[in-house]
C-alpha cells in the first residue's frame, strides 16, 4: 500500500511539474507584447535624462562668475595654507602637486559634462529648428490660401451687382419707358 502511495505521489509530482512547465510556456507565449524584465548586469543602471539634466546644471554653474570667484578663493587658500601654516599642518609642498592633481581632476570631469550639456542643447536646438520650419511652412501655406481667397473674392465682387450699378440700370430703364408712356398720353389727348 505504501509503495502504491509512493508511486502515486511521484506521479503527482511529475504531473504538477509538467503542468507548471506548460503554464510557464503558455504565459510566455501569451505575454509576448510585454517587454521582458531586464536581467541584472554588472554595471549600475541610471536614467540618462536625469544624468543629462544634472550635467547641464553643473555646466551652467561652471560657466558663472561665482564659480570663478570660488575657484580663485579655494586655490588662494590652498596656496596660502601650504606656505604659511606650520610644517606639521601642511599637506602639499611647494610645487603643489596635489593642487595640480585636484585641478586636473576637476577639469577632466568638467570638460565631458560641458560637452554633454552642449550636445543636449544642440539636440533641443535641432528640435526647435524643425518645429519652427514646420510652423513657417504652415504659415506660408495659410498666407497663400488667404491670398487665393482674397483674389477670388475680388473677382467675385467684380461680377456682383452693386447698389449704384442697379440704380443706374433702373434709371436707364425708366428713361426708356418714359417716352412711350408720354406718347400714349399725347394720343389720348387727341
Amino acid at each position: 500500500m505504501r509503495a502504491d502511495r509512493g508511486d502515486r505521489t511521484g506521479d503527482d509530482r511529475a504531473e504538477r511539474r509538467e503542468r507548471a512547465r506548460a503554464e510557464r510556456r503558455e504565459r510566455a507565449r501569451a505575454r509576448i507584447d510585454v517587454p521582458q524584465v531586464r536581467r541584472r548586469s554588472l554595471f549600475p543602471e541610471y536614467d540618462p535624462d536625469a544624468f543629462g539634466r544634472l550635467s547641464e546644471r553643473i555646466a551652467r554653474f561652471l560657466g558663472t562668475g561665482r564659480f570663478i570667484v570660488w575657484m580663485t578663493f579655494v586655490v588662494a587658500v590652498w596656496v596660502l595654507w601650504n606656505i604659511a601654516a606650520p610644517a606639521g599642518l601642511r599637506f602639499d609642498e611647494y610645487p603643489f602637486i596635489f593642487l595640480t592633481l585636484a585641478l586636473s581632476l576637476q577639469a577632466s570631469y568638467a570638460a565631458p559634462l560641458i560637452l554633454l550639456a552642449q550636445n543636449r542643447q544642440a539636440d533641443r536646438d535641432r528640435v526647435n529648428l524643425e518645429q519652427d520650419r514646420k510652423q513657417n511652412e504652415r504659415s506660408i501655406a495659410d498666407t497663400e490660401f488667404l491670398t487665393r481667397e482674397i483674389a477670388a473674392l475680388r473677382m467675385g465682387l467684380g461680377e456682383v451687382a452693386t447698389r449704384d450699378w442697379i440704380r443706374s440700370e433702373l434709371q436707364d430703364l425708366i428713361r426708356e419707358l418714359e417716352p412711350p408712356v408720354a406718347a400714349e398720353g399725347d394720343e389720348r389727348d387727341r
